[in-house]
């Protein structure tokens, strides 16, 4: 059969075609992953160099963080000139709003801090807000609930309720109590109490100290409530009403140039382990416009547990 130069030349082109598209998608994915790659090296990086404004993002539910904690050592060494602390927190663990608080007086010694507030700064997140050298909130965020607990299931009655008898031995009546699997004495009630109003007199006394206040006007802001922006302006409990730009013009005013670059500082992520994953994929999930779902992985992925002593204002479930 002859070979028809015509069915020659067409196949020579189907040919030049496939092998066009062949590379060009290799060239495709390997785009792809070097630009990941980038991405993901640059997500978190904490050693930004060079005079800028740093913005460090405080929000959730408080729990202890290292990787939170080692982004704010690094800052504290930092070339950053000022700093922004963008909080949104009812606050959490106490020990860990603690450390959030140190952490930020530490980069207050060489460095202007200023906390805008969002939606909430309340308990935990107010302790975060008042180690900031200014504070602005917007006129409906909500500040305050000054105060710390200890909240624990009793099970008594249930346990009961299924024939369940729980048997205890223990060194001292005080060991492990209360412990929710028997009715709460009053000298464990009595030595929870203590506990809790220890704390309660730090929180105080960093609120007196921080923010000047004394006498009536300290025991108004601190019997557990929360206030509007407004409210607490009133209170001496924060001290402007606004926003970043407004952050910014009160940093210009301690020798931060205001036109400096504004570069946010994120904790360095945990790579690709189950949590690593569940953050990129988070990730994915905001880029296709699902921040539901997006929450809900970050939440997945996040391996810290609540426990302690909370300075906390009515968490979300």
């Amino acid at each position: 059969m002859p070979i028809d130069p015509d069915a020659i030349l067409d196949r020579r082109a189907l040919r030049r075609r496939l092998a066009f598209w062949r590379i060009g998608a290799i060239a495709l994915v390997g785009l792809v992953i070097v630009v990941g790659g980038l991405a993901l090296a640059g997500r978190g990086k904490t050693g930004h160099r060079g005079p800028h404004i740093a913005k460090v993002e405080i929000s959730g539910v408080i729990f202890d963080d290292d990787k939170r904690a080692k982004l704010l050592a690094d800052l504290a060494k930092s070339d950053a000139k000022g700093v922004l602390l963008m909080i949104d927190s009812p606050g959490g663990g106490v020990t860990a709003s603690e450390d959030i608080y140190e952490a930020v007086r530490l980069i207050a010694k060489d460095r202007p801090v200023a906390a805008v507030v969002g939606t909430v700064a309340a308990s935990g997140g107010y302790i975060a807000a008042i180690a900031a050298d200014h504070i602005v909130v917007r006129k409906t965020s909500i500040t305050g609930s000054i105060g710390v607990l200890a909240q624990y299931p009793n099970f008594t009655e249930l346990l009961k309720t299924v024939g369940v008898q729980v048997e205890t031995v223990k060194s001292t009546p005080l060991k492990a109590a209360p412990s929710g699997l028997e009715p709460t004495s009053p000298e464990a009630r009595k030595a929870l109490e203590a506990l809790i109003l220890d704390s309660y007199d730090w929180f105080k006394g960093v609120v007196a100290e921080r923010r000047g206040l004394a006498g009536a006007d300290l025991a108004t802001v601190v019997d557990g409530r929360v206030f509007s922006g407004r409210q607490a302006i009133d209170l001496k409990l924060v001290d402007e009403i606004g926003g970043e730009k407004e952050a910014i013009a009160w940093l210009a005013t301690k020798g931060v140039d205001a036109d400096l670059p504004v570069r946010e500082w994120k904790p360095k992520s945990s790579g690709y382990g189950p949590f690593g994953m569940a953050s990129a994929a988070a990730t994915l999930a905001d880029a296709f416009g699902w921040p539901q779902i997006a929450s809900a992985l970050r939440r997945t992925g996040d391996a810290a547990v609540l426990d302690g002593v909370l300075a906390l204002w009515q968490p979300s479930s």
